[in-house]
C-alpha cells in the first residue's frame, strides 16, 4: 500500500564542507520532523544542494553528523540510506515504459517478489501521480511534466524513509511548474514521507513547504513557516531575498521608525538605533489619488488580480506598492498621489 511506511525524523548537525576557501556548508544544523516537508532556498552557491547531496550520501563532509530516525548514517553508503531522489533532469530509461521505469527500482531493491507484483505496485504509483493512462508510454511520448511525474513515482515506489527533491521543477514552463508543485505537495501529504526540497524559486518554496530555510554562504539564516519567514524575517538578507522590498531611509528610535508620516515598529534583529534603511513590503504601501499629494505614479503593472504601482516621491526616493487591481484602476502614469506606510512591523538594517 502506498504510504504504508513510517515517517522518520532527520537531523543535520553542524555540517561542514569546504572546497578550498569556499565554505559550501559552514555549520549547518536542521531538524526535520517526521512527515514534514522542508524547503531549502537561497541563491546559487549558498550550499542548499550540497546539503541535500550530503544527506543522500553523494557528497562527503569535512565534519558533522547526519541522523535519520535516530540512527547515525553519516558514513553510510548511498545505497544503504533508503532514500528516494528526484533530480532536475528526469533521468528516465528511454527504452522502458513509464510502468517499467517505476518498477525498475523495486526490482533492484527486491522489495517485491515477481514481475506481476512489481507491475501492480508500479501501476498503483502511476495512479497516485495521475498517469495511469500513460503507463505503457515511453519517455519520448510524454511531456516534461509527465516525465517528472514518472520520476516522482519511481522515487516513491521503493517507499523511501526520506524523499529528496533537487530543483525538480526548474526545467518546466511556469504553468506546468505551478500545477506539478501542487501535485507534489498533495502526494507528499498523502504518502507522509519526510521530504527535503531544494529550490532557488521563492514561490515554489513558500507554496509547497511546511517550513522554509533560507541559506547564504553555507549558513542557515532562518528557518520558519512560510508566513513567518515573509512577515517576520530575522536578518536583513532574509528580508531582502524573500519577496520584494522597498528600501527607505529612516532613523530608528526606541524600536520605532517614522516613514512618510507613519510611525512603524521595527522587527527583532533590526538595527538598534540611528540611521537605517527600512525594508518595506509593497503590500504595506498605501497609494491614493490626491491632487495635493507629493508623489507621482510612474508605472502601474497589471498582474491579474493584483497591480504593482511604482511611485516617485518628492524626496527623491521611489517606492513600489502592490494592491488589488480594482483599487489601482485610477492610478495611471502621471497621477498625483499620496503615499503612506501601513503600521505593520518592518525590518530596519544599518544604513549603507
Amino acid at each position: 500500500m502506498v504510504g504504508s511506511g513510517k515517517s522518520v525524523a532527520v537531523r543535520l548537525v553542524e555540517l561542514r564542507r569546504y572546497f578550498g576557501p569556499v565554505k559550501a556548508l559552514d555549520g549547518l544544523s536542521i531538524d526535520i520532523a517526521p512527515g514534514e516537508l522542508v524547503a531549502l532556498l537561497g541563491p546559487s552557491g549558498c550550499g542548499k544542494t550540497t546539503a541535500l547531496r550530503a544527506l543522500a550520501g553523494l557528497q562527503d563532509l569535512d565534519s558533522g553528523q547526519i541522523l535519520v530516525d535516530g540512527q547515525d548514517i553519516t558514513f553510510s553508503r548511498t545505497n544503504r540510506r533508503d532514500m528516494g531522489m528526484v533530480f532536475q533532469a528526469y533521468s528516465l530509461f528511454p527504452h522502458m515504459t513509464a510502468r517499467e521505469n517505476v518498477a525498475y527500482g523495486l526490482k533492484l531493491r527486491a522489495r517485491r517478489k515477481g514481475s506481476a507484483d512489481r507491475a501492480r505496485k508500479a501501476t498503483e504509483l502511476l495512479e497516485l501521480v495521475g498517469l495511469e493512462t500513460h503507463a505503457d508510454h515511453y519517455p519520448h511520448q510524454l511531456s516534461g511534466g509527465q516525465q517528472q511525474r514518472v520520476a516522482l513515482a519511481r522515487a516513491l515506489a521503493i517507499e523511501p524513509t526520506v524523499l529528496l527533491l533537487d530543483e525538480p521543477l526548474s526545467a518546466l514552463d511556469a504553468k506546468v511548474r505551478s500545477s506539478l508543485r501542487d501535485e507534489i505537495r498533495r502526494i507528499q501529504l498523502e504518502v507522509g514521507t519526510t521530504t527535503l526540497f531544494v529550490t532557488h524559486d521563492q514561490e515554489e518554496a513558500l507554496g509547497i513547504a511546511d517550513r522554509v530555510g533560507v541559506m547564504k554562504s553555507g549558513v542557515l539564516e532562518q528557518i520558519a513557516a512560510p508566513a513567518e519567514l515573509y512577515d517576520r524575517p530575522k536578518t536583513a538578507f532574509v528580508a531582502e531575498f524573500v519577496g520584494l522590498t522597498n528600501r527607505l531611509p529612516c532613523e530608528v528610535h526606541d524600536g520605532v521608525v517614522e516613514l512618510l508620516g507613519s510611525r512603524v515598529p521595527v522587527l527583532p534583529g533590526s538595527v538598534g538605533s540611528g540611521k537605517a534603511l527600512a525594508l518595506v513590503r509593497p503590500e504595506s504601501v498605501a497609494v491614493t489619488v490626491d491632487d495635493q499629494g507629493t508623489g507621482r505614479v510612474v508605472h502601474a503593472g497589471f498582474l491579474g488580480s493584483l497591480c504593482r504601482v511604482s511611485v516617485d516621491l518628492a524626496t527623491g526616493e521611489s517606492v513600489v506598492a502592490q494592491m488589488p487591481s480594482t483599487e489601482a484602476s485610477r492610478l495611471g502614469p502621471g497621477s498625483t498621489v499620496t503615499v503612506q506606510i501601513k503600521p505593520q512591523p518592518v525590518f530596519a538594517k544599518a544604513a549603507e
